[in-house]
């Protein structure tokens, strides 16, 4: 198993580029499923995720090439609507085909989902929208069995909570049905918005694209036409490498981004006192006079992310003063705070809140990761602590990062890949 070696105390300086989309392909691979041609993504990041999406298509009978950052994917000839457990197990994402094998072939198959452990992330929302658009949906031997013979029937669906993946399975699943579908209370996040611009330009059309209202004309199982695209770029890894010039209070410049995408984690930078300069498709920070505290609140998109907490926490705890971060979206996403706290960060937890207080002097030792984005966030507090740190279980950060030890070591970063 490997581990990353990472020497503290490093001022950075360069440039980094970022890479695609991990949250934003995963949908769109799935949708793919609704081609009735080969379609071809491009500026997808070279990660664990995107090859076990990648294995499980082909485990259905799709053809998929990926090379250079760009996949070219057959699902024109598929043999098989079940999505086994040895593949769904590794990653939640993989839910993302329910709605689309659904909707084309009329049954499927799906393992009920793993992935990071940072909490409950029930699909019930999922089967019960897929219900109202005439499903019979079971649960049997640990598999999500779904039949609708006929075809889906465009509905009313109203979730009661925001979801990022519901709403992305929904909206695939609508494309091909009868009917019109409304979805009440729609995730807004870029990646789902990207997931509604290519469905419409391959002729489907979507009212709302961007709000929390959208209506859906479906086909009536009349696959798609899906053209070539680009994945928009990861806002959660230029958010990471941010923070990790931020924590290190260097000058570091990123390519490649979507400022728009990055409006929340650039105005919480700039209120802890970090200046930021930004063009068209990327943007430098500049170090901070004195690091300041700040209060953070995770919500769904246009909010703070979730998936941010972590590496601002990291960033906090070389903040002069107290912050707090209050995490509302997952219950157990929480987990990387021991770990930190062996490196020699202050932080205190009160059920869904932390408080932490800085500036701390961090040592180098010996930390395990627990999730995707705990992962980064031990990354960053080893940026900037005394000695050396390795960090264990990195093929949780290896789900989301695309060869971030090169692009670190091309800042000046002294980190390696080793074997346990």
């Amino acid at each position: 198993m490997d581990y990353l070696q990472i020497q503290g105390h490093t001022t950075l300086h360069g440039s980094i580029a970022v890479s695609g989309s991990k949250n934003a392909a995963l949908p769109l691979i799935a949708m793919t499923l609704l081609s009735q041609t080969k379609v071809c993504l491009g500026n997808v990041p070279d990660v664990v995720d995107i090859k076990t999406l990648l294995k499980l298509l082909q485990n259905l009978g799709a053809t998929c090439h990926f090379d250079d950052h760009r996949i070219t994917i057959d699902t024109c000839c598929l043999t098989d609507t079940k999505a086994n457990y040895d593949i769904v197990k590794t990653m939640r994402a993989s839910i993302l085909v329910l709605g689309p094998l659904l909707t084309r072939f009329g049954h499927c198959e799906v393992s009920l989902p793993g992935g990071c452990a940072i909490g409950q992330r029930p699909i019930d929302l999922h089967l019960k929208a897929l219900e109202k658009m005439g499903a019979t949906i079971s649960i049997k031997s640990g598999y999500v069995v779904a039949e609708a013979a006929n075809g889906l029937v465009g509905a009313a669906i109203i979730f009661d909570k925001i979801t990022v993946t519901g709403t992305a399975n929904i909206v695939m699943a609508a494309a091909l049905a009868r009917g019109t579908t409304t979805i009440t209370n729609a995730a807004r996040e870029p990646e789902v918005v990207q997931l509604c611009e290519i469905l419409h330009q391959s002729g489907v059309i979507i009212e709302g694209i961007g709000s929390a209202y959208l209506t859906i004309h479906g086909t009536d199982r009349a696959l798609l036409d899906i053209r070539s695209f680009d994945v928009i770029p990861d806002r959660i890894e230029a958010g990471t490498y941010l923070c990790a010039g931020a924590i290190t209070n260097s000058t570091l410049t990123l390519t490649n981004i979507e400022p728009k995408h990055l409006e929340t984690v650039i105005a919480k930078l700039e209120e802890m006192g970090f200046r930021c300069d930004i063009a068209q498709d990327h943007m430098t920070i500049h170090p901070a006079k004195t690091i300041k505290p700040i209060t953070i609140i995770t919500q769904e998109y246009p909010g703070f992310p979730t998936d941010m907490q972590a590496q601002f926490m990291a960033l906090c705890t070389q903040a002069e003063g107290t912050s707090t971060i209050e995490e509302r979206l997952f219950e157990n996403r929480f987990m990387h705070v021991s770990e930190l706290q062996r490196l020699g960060a202050d932080i205190k937890l009160s059920g869904h809140s932390a408080t932490i207080t800085g500036p701390s002097k961090l040592s180098g030792t010996d930390v395990m990761a627990t999730d995707l984005r705990a992962s980064s966030a031990l990354v960053l507090a080893a940026l900037v602590a005394e000695g050396e740190t390795d960090i264990h279980r990195i093929y949780h950060l290896d789900r989301g990062y695309e060869k971030l030890e090169k692009k670190l070591q091309a800042l000046g970063v002294f980190i390696q890949r080793a074997k346990e």
